[in-house]
């Protein structure tokens, strides 16, 4: 898709204009990314006297840990890894050893957020034996598994996993697996010009000070990355639509999945394997804020209309969350989405026969074909439970969502080849609301409905 009309990319600039000049940015890029391509970009404020380009470096912090969650999940898909292990099964001799990789991916291990010591990001890093040594029974601040808690410890020890299997450090792994396939070669541990420089803005004054930059060794997993606008909205089309030669489709949608969120009535920001997420205006965005001393930087992708917006800052504080979603409101309200043209699919002509209604006992369920031989099944005008199934080599069909996901679907047939029931992990559904005919369990009353 070509980029965004001028109208749209005056809004765009405005909306970015405003936050440089009210939050006090020394300066601000932004990018809107559409269908996996860069469609707009927009900056204020100068790095080293110049105007921020696609090129300039900028420090990214915790997005950092999306890559390396990314890396993990290539260990696993390749068998190396099982998400449930404990850590102590790949980097042993630490007190928290017994909190498994999902645990640390989604921060539910219960570690401490930061590591003990001088505060990790304004000071120089020490090796990983050194930062483990640190550790006792009190890095532990809740127990494994009882809620969120963001811990930047946990990705160092994730970082040290990578190692170990790898023989290379985690970064040397992300760059030649991950960085290089996608293209991202301007994205580094240590910065290289042009880079901006890290302030802080004086609360009260409209003066700078410099901030401090080194290298964070172990702790380096948590927020060492520098990147470009260039390279984030690569890494926001990855986030969006995947790309097979990096990770496989299914173990991205995984990563993607809540695997926890925020308590109350309704959650709108959640944690998956690695990754954030951020429920918006019917939006269901992936990706990661990052902040260092002297840096602030955020990337948002929706996976599904392909879209993605990523913000660059380099000041300490100051940046305000909402600059990323309103620029994809923005974006919304001057160019919707136009709906991809219908066109009819083939399909299987045995399929057809088992399209239409279909009853959970008195529910009805409506079930239609889908790409290949995929199918839904899905409630109709009540409430109940609505899934996607993929067909498998035996016949059968595995769950894909909702409360079927993993579960077996099975068209059972009669003697004589008609059908007879659909078996759903022992829930049988029937052309008729409670088919006499139908091993319905419990069976059906002999004097039916009256």
């Amino acid at each position: 898709m070509a980029a965004v009309l001028e109208s749209t990319a005056r809004a765009l600039l405005r909306r970015v204009a405003i936050e440089q000049a009210e939050a006090r940015m020394p300066s601000l890029a932004a990018m809107v990314i559409r269908d996996g391509r860069q469609a707009w970009f927009g900056a204020r404020g100068t790095v080293e006297g110049a105007a921020p380009t696609t090129a300039t470096q900028y420090r990214i912090g915790s997005i950092t840990k999306t890559l390396v969650a990314v890396q993990v999940m290539r260990l696993r898909d390749e068998g190396l890894v099982d998400l449930n292990d404990p850590l102590s099964k790949h980097v042993p001799a630490t007190p928290v050893g017994d909190v498994t990789i999902a645990q640390l991916l989604s921060h539910t291990a219960g570690l401490t957020a930061e590591p003990p010591g001088p505060w990790w990001e304004r000071t120089p890093g020490v090796e990983i034996d050194a930062l483990a040594a640190t550790l006792d029974s009190h890095s532990a601040r809740h127990r494994p598994g009882r809620r969120f808690h963001y811990s930047n410890l946990g990705f160092a020890l994730l970082g040290e996993l990578i190692a170990r299997h790898r023989g290379v450090g985690w970064a040397e792994a992300v760059r030649s697996e991950i960085l290089e396939p996608l293209g991202m070669g301007g994205t580094t541990t240590r910065p290289r010009e042009p880079h901006a420089r890290g302030y802080a803005v004086h609360p009260w004054a409209d003066v700078l000070m410099p901030e401090p930059e080194h290298d964070a060794v172990a702790m380096a997993p948590a927020g060492q990355l520098w990147s470009t606008p260039a390279d984030l909205a690569r890494w926001a089309a990855f986030l969006s639509a995947g790309e097979e030669k990096v990770l496989r489709a299914a173990t991205l949608a995984e990563m993607r999945e809540p695997a926890i969120v925020e308590d109350g009535d309704m959650w709108n920001v959640g944690h998956g394997l690695g990754v954030q997420l951020f429920r918006h205006r019917g939006r269901r965005l992936t990706g990661h804020g990052g902040s260092m001393p002297g840096f602030l930087a955020v990337v948002w992708a929706d996976p599904a209309d392909r879209v993605g917006v990523l913000c660059m800052a380099n000041a300490t504080s100051g940046l305000r969350a909402s600059i990323a979603t309103d620029l994809l409101d923005i974006l919304d309200t001057h160019e919707p989405p136009i709906p991809r043209e219908w066109a009819p699919t083939p399909a299987d002509a045995g399929m057809l026969e088992l399209t239409g209604p279909w009853y959970w006992g008195p529910t009805a369920y409506l079930l239609r074909l889908l790409p290949g031989r995929d199918v839904s099944l899905t409630p109709t005008g009540s409430p109940g439970r609505a899934s996607r199934f993929t067909a498998q080599a035996d016949g059968t069909w595995l769950g894909l969502d909702g409360y079927y996901t993993g579960e077996t679907l099975r068209l059972i047939r009669r003697a004589d080849g008609s059908i007879s029931h659909l078996d759903l992990n022992t829930f049988v559904f029937t052309r008729e609301p409670y088919d006499p005919a139908a091993p319905v369990p419990g069976g059906v009353e002999e004097s039916g409905w009256r």
